[in-house]
């Protein structure tokens, strides 16, 4: 059953179309990736689903739970279960951890915020305490963001970009909290240019330019970081003549 139905999505920003007529299904308990380069649209979707300010102006529909959310406030769509992990994490000078965690979380104990902090491998009395700031490290405030997800125990979860800042050690604990996240019943939706964030996904839309010109399974969308691409007008398209895959 689809959870979310975007359905010929456009958006312009400053006069320039930036979505050119996205469709796709996401279902409900599964993790899918939008991959494709910089530049592509990717993030630019995931801030349009999610409904922030200058995003909302939209041709098309998104359809969550079968109801169009596209006239609804990121509050709304946030209270309807849907929540984005941003590329880069912010930062709430004063406010500990653990506060922060609970601040939407689904249930207020302080055992929710251990558990998920354990789940995104930090170990909570070193953290539960300690006030988000610069004192962490970018790594760190994308797992403590995480966790705060966790808690949540949000439908539709997008995170942009999860491998940014993470070394490989702590990668792995990303993932794991995905496969959590999943196996409680979420949609994990991943904006990625990595291949192995990609591989997590059990299914993939490839972005160009604004437009989706592939979707398959994960494994049928891999070979597009083995070099090999697939036409599109995006700006870094290679010259023509290198074959019909077009890189």
């Amino acid at each position: 059953m689809s959870l979310l139905e975007l359905e010929d999505v456009k958006l312009e920003i400053n006069g320039k179309e930036i979505l050119k007529g996205i469709t796709a299904n996401l279902d409900k308990g599964k993790v899918y990736a939008f991959v494709g380069p910089n530049g592509a649209g990717k993030s630019t979707l995931a801030y349009t689903i999610m409904g922030l300010e200058g995003y909302r102006d939209i041709e098309g529909d998104i359809i969550f739970e079968g109801e169009s959310i596209k006239k609804l406030g990121i509050d709304e769509r946030a209270r309807r279960g849907i929540t984005l992990a941003w590329q880069e994490p912010a930062r709430y000078e004063g406010l500990t951890v653990a506060k922060f965690i609970l601040a939407a979380a689904r249930r207020k104990s302080p055992d929710v915020a251990r558990d998920a902090l354990l789940a995104v491998g930090l170990e909570p009395e070193e953290y539960i305490n300690r006030a988000l700031d610069k004192s962490l490290s970018g790594g760190e405030r994308k797992k403590i963001e995480l966790a705060s997800i966790l808690a949540m125990e949000a439908k539709l979860v997008i995170l942009d970009e999860p491998d940014s800042g993470i070394d490989v050690a702590s990668l792995q604990n990303i993932f794991d909290a995905i496969k959590f996240m999943k196996e409680r019943g979420a949609t994990i939706l991943l904006i990625t240019h990595s291949p192995f964030v990609l591989r997590q996904a059990e299914y993939a839309f490839l972005m160009c330019s604004g437009m989706v010109v592939e979707e398959g399974k994960m494994e049928d969308i891999v070979p597009y970081f083995e070099g090999k691409c697939l036409p599109c007008r995006h700006k870094n398209m290679p010259d023509v003549g290198r074959g019909k895959d077009g890189c």
